[in-house]
């Protein structure tokens, strides 16, 4: 098989490639990091690209907070005009398989459950709250406390920063492509993936980089909030796994089929940044209370769909992971 891997020069796209090579198929890189002119947003270049392609691997975006809505225009020509062009041009081409690296961040919040009121869905966090210190999300019936648990695929979308905006749209574009073409549109709903190639010093990376960049500088990770918040942290390997099983899975063509894609067990940001600590030999993490408006409080996966379906199962432990990732 030959695939088109837009973004296949970064983080997660190069261990796509790397993966595609390991089981005999051909990777066609597309990323402006390798080939300046290789812009997702040119139809010329993009349709170049997509000569005797079988499928598509769309990796390429810009990703992160960023700076709240100051680049947001950035966000919306790079993610979904970006994507739209790729698409316009699988059509024409003829070219019936698209692999759509798609996020959590889709969901908003997490799933919550109130002892009262059952599953609940809150809403943004109010600043004020944030600057008291008080990070949790409370009952939007009774503002008791909540249970935070996994989120499933069915789960309504609840985007709650510019990025969560553009990736939504990104699935909606590539479920009307799917529609008109008769097409099989996967998307792997991403959770944290962290790894080896991970961006560092830029706003746009994870949080787990930031934590790994202090630490090269011998300096204390700094935990926003009060660490506690819950993440599913996934290596990328496994993520170019998913992929690979995603351009074979048996999905149903003209539409969209979503998957979360996280290692199923769930830790918190501080245990993360402890993690990385250890594994250096660093300073100790600080707590520091401070927030990122934009920011979600809990949003871990269920990703049993993707086990059961299509066979994935995450191979690298969060220990294992962390220590590798400390040594890059």
């Amino acid at each position: 098989m030959r695939v088109l891997v837009t973004g296949g020069a970064g983080f997660i796209g190069s261990h796509i490639v790397e993966a595609l090579a390991a089981q005999g198929d051909e990777a066609v890189v597309f990323d402006v990091r390798d080939k300046p002119w290789a812009d997702v947003r040119d139809p010329e270049k993009v349709a170049g690209a997509l000569r005797g392609v079988d499928a598509v691997c769309h990796q390429a975006a810009m990703v992160g907070l960023g700076d709240g809505v100051t680049d947001a225009a950035e966000y919306v020509s790079r993610n979904d005009l970006g994507t739209a062009v790729l698409l316009s041009a699988m059509a024409r081409a003829g070219v019936a398989r698209l692999v759509l690296a798609g996020s959590m961040v889709v969901y908003g919040e997490g799933r919550y459950t109130c002892a009262r009121h059952g599953a609940v869905r809150p809403g943004p966090r109010a600043v004020e709250d944030l600057k008291a210190g008080r990070f949790e999300p409370t009952c939007p019936v009774c503002a008791a406390e909540l249970a935070p648990g996994s989120v499933t695929e069915d789960a309504p979308a609840d985007p709650r920063n510019v990025y969560a905006a553009t990736k939504l749209a990104q699935e909606h574009l590539a479920a009307a492509w799917a529609r008109s073409t008769g097409g099989v549109a996967v998307s792997l709903r991403y959770h944290n993936v962290y790894g080896p190639r991970m961006p560092r010093d830029t706003p746009y990376a994870g949080v787990a980089s930031f934590f790994r960049s202090a630490l090269a500088r011998g300096r204390a990770p700094k935990v926003f909030e009060d660490g506690r918040q819950r993440r599913d942290f996934v290596h990328v390997r496994d993520v170019a796994a998913a992929n690979m099983v995603a351009l074979a899975a048996p999905c149903a063509p003209g539409a969209l089929t979503a998957y979360n894609t996280g290692s199923g067990a769930p830790h918190t940001v501080g245990e993360m940044a402890r993690a990385l600590a250890e594994a250096c030999d660093g300073p100790r993490p600080v707590v520091t209370g401070e927030y990122r408006l934009g920011d979600v409080r809990h949003i871990t996966a269920d990703s049993s769909r993707l086990r059961a379906e299509l066979g994935w199962r995450p191979e690298v432990s969060f220990e294992d992971g962390m220590r590798e990732f400390a040594r890059e």
